[in-house]
């Protein structure tokens, strides 16, 4: 039931806004407005905001706002399986095959395992982050209970891709800090890659287990080479810009930022460095949009239209050149079904960014305040991009959009989490299997 839900997930954001607008968790600056669009940036793991989260949230908000994360990160669809059951029943076939379904589990009766697993994965890779990062990262934090709450959510944070942080500038102040890099880059790409890879890469210890499936293979080798691609396109983009940032540090600080950024492009919103027009060139800029769009893979914490979606697209297009009336990858055909469930999510994906950009376009572009400059295109599709891929990398657009671009980028938010195709399911609904074939014909391309 893809109504249920989008339902669900209202629901949940519903309630989180009424609870972070509490006193008890925020300052008085905070109001429905902001409490709702943080909600939702956190249950949609994306990490843009319009407020100060470690100056205007209460210890207890910031506890609230973690855990809104876990709930997002770990899956919206997990706690819809729950609420269908107990409203609807659990008990047949139909309803306990979409509910696996939900957690990328084709097999019946294994959600409740699945669950499990997912979250004691989840609590042993986050425990492990935040004591490294306790212990080692963030050292100059002298007090030890903030440094270990600090440790804990962007341990938290990261994993789940969401981009949250405790400080105003982000984590610039740890730019050259390798233990801190090192650590929320790892959280990252392993909540991105999905608990399916980890678990398989954790059964290559036994004997038992001879060579990876064609999905961990397939997601492992995407993600190795966007994160090189997108590494050394940065690097290339940078060094040869006017007045580049990167050109005034030294080889191996600009490897760290390169790398640091082109892991947390894809769908984490952490930056290290100031991120802005004026800090990076147009041609950078586009590099990172790219990677959001692409985002993490199926099954991980992360958004966008998956590495193993765009694989699929490449691998088509290497067929037809080829030739060849199959798309194969590693001796193995994919079914048309495949491939036309890959293209339906990029061309509804790119249809909704350009809603969301013309959108922004219609609407009043700085609150109504005349003395702030009006946002360029690509200012536009940056965050555009970022909010509907989950991101939250932001060029300083969010805080400055009337609350009709702010309402736009919710929106975005929430379809990009979900996936456009679950979206167009609640809208048009599920219609039954087309009994008729039509005759075949060419068509000129």
């Amino acid at each position: 039931m893809p109504q249920f839900t989008v339902l669900s997930g209202g629901l949940v954001i519903a309630v989180g806004t009424v609870l972070l607008a509490l006193p008890v968790c925020s300052s008085d600056s905070v109001g429905l407005w902001e409490a709702l669009f943080t909600v939702t940036s956190a249950i949609t793991v994306t990490g843009l905001s319009i407020i100060d989260v470690g100056n205007e949230l209460t210890p207890v908000g910031q506890g609230l706002l973690a855990l809104l994360i876990l709930v997002g990160g770990l899956g919206l669809m997990a706690i819809t399986s729950v609420l269908q059951g107990v409203v609807l029943g659990g008990g047949a076939l139909r309803q306990r095959l979409d509910r696996g379904r939900s957690l990328d589990v084709y097999g019946v009766g294994a959600v409740g395992g699945t669950l499990r697993l997912v979250l004691r994965m989840a609590a042993v890779v986050i425990g492990a982050g935040a004591l490294v990062l306790f212990l080692f990262g963030f050292r100059d934090i002298t007090d030890p209970g903030r440094r270990l709450w600090v440790a804990v959510f962007h341990a938290i944070s990261a994993y789940n891709n969401a981009g949250f942080g405790l400080f105003s500038s982000n984590l610039e102040a740890y730019r050259d800090d390798p233990v801190v890099n090192a650590v929320i880059a790892a959280l990252i790409v392993m909540g991105g890659i999905g608990w399916r890879v980890c678990r398989e890469l954790w059964g290559l210890r036994s004997c038992r287990r001879r060579g990876l499936s064609l999905h961990t293979w397939l997601v492992l080798r995407s993600t190795l080479a966007l994160l090189g691609l997108g590494t050394l396109a940065l690097l290339a983009t940078e060094r040869f810009a006017p007045d580049g940032l990167l050109s005034s540090l030294g080889p191996l600080q600009q490897l760290q930022v390169g790398l640091f950024h082109a892991v947390s492009a894809r769908t984490a919103g952490f930056n290290t460095v100031p991120l802005s027009l004026h800090t990076f060139s147009d041609a950078a800029l586009l590099v990172l949009v790219v990677l959001m769009f692409i985002g993490a893979s199926p099954g991980g914490t992360g958004g966008g239209v998956k590495t193993t979606t765009i694989a699929v697209l490449v691998a088509a297009t290497r067929s037809t050149l080829q030739g060849r009336e199959d798309v194969v990858i590693r001796r193995r055909r994919l079914e048309p079904e495949v491939l036309l469930r890959a293209v339906g999510v990029v061309l509804a994906s790119l249809a909704v960014v350009v809603l969301m950009a013309l959108l922004l376009g219609l609407g009043p572009t700085s609150g109504g305040e005349p003395s702030l400059p009006r946002f360029t295109f690509l200012e536009k599709l940056f965050t555009c991009v970022s909010a509907f891929a989950t991101v939250g990398l932001d060029v300083g657009v969010t805080a400055r959009l009337s609350r009709w671009g702010q309402l736009v980028l919710m929106v975005g938010m929430f379809v990009g989490r979900l996936g456009i195709l679950l979206i167009l399911s609640a809208v048009y609904g599920t219609r039954p299997l087309a009994r008729v074939r039509y005759p075949v014909d060419d068509l000129i391309l």
